[in-house]
């Protein structure tokens, strides 16, 4: 990393032990056949805990959104806490948002606002940890599991989709992909319970999936390569008395699957849509990558995580805004940022929003969109590591909230929870990330309430603690 780029946000989410690596290779060399291989080490539970085919997108926003200046404005609080803009009325009597998000005000009949989850971790990695997982971290800092993602969860207890498609998927920016970045690890699930990892922009014209597609010149070779593994497979089986390496060709099957599949290779190219659904979107990161989510679970992919950070990567970023959502005023100007990054969001999800209900995926598509936490109440200024000016920022906020919900089959058009006039902290419905997951574990027909075992076989709860968020129940 660029100390330029480096100066652009604070310290945040940034990869350490970097497991995965571009398109599911990992930085030890394991290929997807190897990662699936370990499967038949660690598989011990599976589909019997699963009642339905329901997918989950998950956009996350690292850094932190800052709630007051999206879904919980605070127009009567002092000048200091209330900002610079204004709430506009939505199409729902008595739901408002920011003046930034105008398309989200003509669709607020098809998501759920969340103002009141809090939790206790400021730093990133702690908060990146704490969400992730449903579990409080042994440390609160640094973003290596010490529990495994819900997204890896998901695909432990899934198992496979039955169709070719990876049960869990991430797309990221390219150089933030590795698993550690966001705290995405499996830990004690091992790394084949590690998401399919897609980096790069999807709005880039040399954009592709690494290691989904064979090109025609390249199936001579795979072929012969594949005759070369066969024999030295045939020949280690004949070493092994215990029959594990007859167990484990099934997994080079799967892998082989998604590496020739059609229907795989399909699902991730964009260019199968018209110009006007991607035009729709958005033609940056965020509106590009969300449209291949949709095409994902269409496809059969159970759940993908988004993440959402510089809308356009590879350009230069405006000296007063920042990479990512850490609006400190140290990494921007938290409104010059908001003007800059808000129309991209506000058109990228709105359009998924439509777009799920337009093809009738709104009740077995649970959209959930958050980040690491809320961001301070009361504004503070300092200079800019980048612009080198007084400007306005917010620091972390763990205390309170704001999460977007959109269908599940979930009642819409409603506010959850609140927090105090100022947006310090909730005083109705308090509720933790725990509390969210149960309601996303539940849309997918998991039993968070029973076991899986780790890597020493001891059985460890899905979800320790936690209730669905019983305004959401379908």
């Amino acid at each position: 990393m660029s100390t330029s780029f480096a100066n652009r946000f604070c310290p945040g989410p940034v990869s350490r032990r970097s497991f995965l690596q571009i398109g599911g290779f990992s930085a030890a060399g394991l290929g997807l056949s190897d990662l699936l291989r370990y499967e038949a080490f660690g598989a011990t539970e599976g589909s019997p805990y699963v009642k339905n085919d329901k997918s989950v997108i998950f956009i996350w926003l690292p850094g932190g959104m800052p709630h007051m200046e999206t879904y919980d404005m605070k127009p009567d609080a002092p000048a200091e806490y209330r900002g610079v803009f204004a709430p506009i009325r939505t199409n729902v009597k008595g739901i408002e948002v920011c003046e930034l998000l105008p398309m989200h005000a003509k669709i607020a009949d098809k998501f759920a606002i969340v103002r009141s989850i809090q939790h206790e971790f400021a730093d990133h990695g702690g908060a990146h940890k704490r969400m992730m997982t449903g579990r409080a971290p042994k440390t609160p800092t640094g973003t290596v599991n010490d529990a495994p993602a819900v997204a890896s969860i998901v695909k432990k207890v899934i198992g496979n989709t039955g169709n070719g498609m990876p049960t869990s998927v991430a797309a990221v920016d390219r150089g933030r992909h590795g698993i550690d970045t966001f705290a995405f690890g499996p830990a004690w699930l091992g790394a084949s319970q590690s998401p399919f990892i897609v980096a790069g922009d999807p709005s880039a014209a040399d954009f592709k999936v690494d290691n989904i597609g064979v090109k025609q010149e390249m199936e001579t070779r795979l072929d012969d390569r594949l005759a070369m593994l066969q024999g030295m497979d045939r020949l280690r089986r004949d070493l092994d008395k215990s029959g594990v390496m007859e167990a484990m060709d099934s997994f080079n099957v799967q892998a082989m699957d998604m590496l020739t599949s059609t229907q795989v290779r399909d699902a991730f190219d964009l260019s199968k849509e018209s110009d006007a659904v991607r035009d729709r979107y958005g033609r940056h990161a965020y509106g590009q990558r969300g449209l291949m989510a949709r095409r994902l679970v269409e496809a059969g992919t159970r759940f993908v995580t988004v993440v959402w950070e510089n809308p356009f990567p590879g350009k230069p970023i405006p000296e007063n805004c920042a990479y990512n959502w850490d609006s400190h005023a140290v990494n921007c100007d938290i409104f010059a940022d908001c003007r800059w990054r808000m129309p991209s969001y506000d058109q990228a999800l709105t359009a998924l929003i439509d777009d799920l209900y337009a093809r009738d995926l709104d009740e077995k598509v649970m959209l959930v969109v958050a980040s690491d936490f809320g961001h301070t109440p009361k504004i503070n200024t300092q200079r800019g590591n980048t612009s080198k000016v007084m400007q306005p920022g917010r620091d972390h906020w763990p205390k309170a909230m704001s999460v977007l919900v959109s269908g599940g089959g979930a009642p819409m058009g409603q506010v959850i929870g609140a927090t105090n006039a100022k947006g310090e902290e909730p005083v109705e419905r308090i509720l933790s990330p725990n509390d969210l997951w149960a309601t996303v574990y539940r849309h997918l027909g998991i039993d968070y309430n029973t076991y899986l075992r780790n890597l020493e076989g001891l059985p460890m709860q899905i979800l320790p603690y936690g209730k669905p968020i019983e305004e959401l129940s379908a």
